[in-house]
């Protein structure tokens, strides 16, 4: 008969986790910000495979042969409650096509404003600050930003790569609700996707000096059966010089957008 050892430090996590949460950990109470709010002010990153597959994914090769084991894509797994995605039947055909031509067809590979929720995940730091206007996320991949009206709500003018963001505050957590989006944007690099209705209700939660839990739950009756979430933790960089740094990535794409635009050599 095979025989399973408890370690001591799993059988100590064990105990631990059998105490009332009081004796454990007192509640984490984020420090104050200038309107007595929690400050959520800093630098943070996602440290996951979302960016590449919201969902479970094994690892597979890059569309670029020519590079190797370079870009090929990293095991994951899933941030969408309930592990997949709710597609509607031709929605989903669509995500398979979209995932067939993400070479070329995926805004990120065109340095396309990444939209939300997916400028939260990408591989690049993003910078959120308070200030007495509002709430401003600026997001290191195409200098991206968002400024949250913390005031009145807004509707959205006209329909934008990062949407019209309305915030409010619900104890500690601040709650985003975007609308306005132009539906272009991807959520990942296997080609899922919304529409120009998609509604994205966004929440921030800091859990401790370090960390950020972040939920988005997602509405598109046009693509989606029904709403789904996805969650995440998003960690801060402690760095002392921890900063924003620029990846202006237009020059990068030109030759993907423009190059068959290039006038040919004439034959004589």
């Amino acid at each position: 008969m095979r025989k399973f050892v408890l370690y001591p430090i799993l059988a100590g996590t064990l105990w631990l986790a059998g105490l009332p949460a009081a004796a454990q950990t007192a509640a984490y109470r984020a420090p104050r910000s200038f309107d007595g709010h929690a400050d959520l002010s800093g630098i943070y990153q996602a440290m996951n495979t979302a960016n590449w597959d919201l969902e479970d994914h094994s690892p597979q090769a890059s569309t670029m042969w020519q590079t190797g084991a370079i870009n090929s894509e990293p095991a994951g797994q899933s941030v969408v409650e309930g592990g997949t995605i709710p597609y509607k039947p031709e929605a989903l055909e669509k995500k398979k096509t979209n995932f067939a031509n993400r070479r070329t067809d995926d805004p990120e590979a065109k340095c396309y404003m990444p939209g939300i929720p997916r400028a939260n995940y990408m591989q690049f730091p993003f910078q959120i600050v308070q200030t007495p206007r509002g709430i401003m996320f600026v997001y290191e991949f195409a200098s991206a930003n968002r400024l949250v009206n913390m005031g009145k709500p807004e509707e959205a003018g006209s329909d934008t790569w990062m949407g019209t963001n309305n915030g409010h505050w619900e104890g500690d957590t601040l709650v985003v609700d975007v609308t306005g989006l132009n539906g272009l944007a991807w959520f990942d690099r296997a080609g899922d996707f919304a529409s120009k209705n998609l509604h994205v209700v966004e929440r921030y939660t800091r859990t401790d000096p370090y960390h950020l839990n972040y939920e988005a739950t997602i509405e598109d009756p046009t693509v989606f059966t029904r709403t789904w979430k996805i969650s995440m933790p998003l960690y801060r960089k402690v760095e002392k010089n921890a900063q924003l740094l620029e990846f202006k990535c237009v020059e990068f794409a030109e030759e993907l957008l423009y190059g068959q635009y290039k006038k040919q050599p004439t034959t004589k």
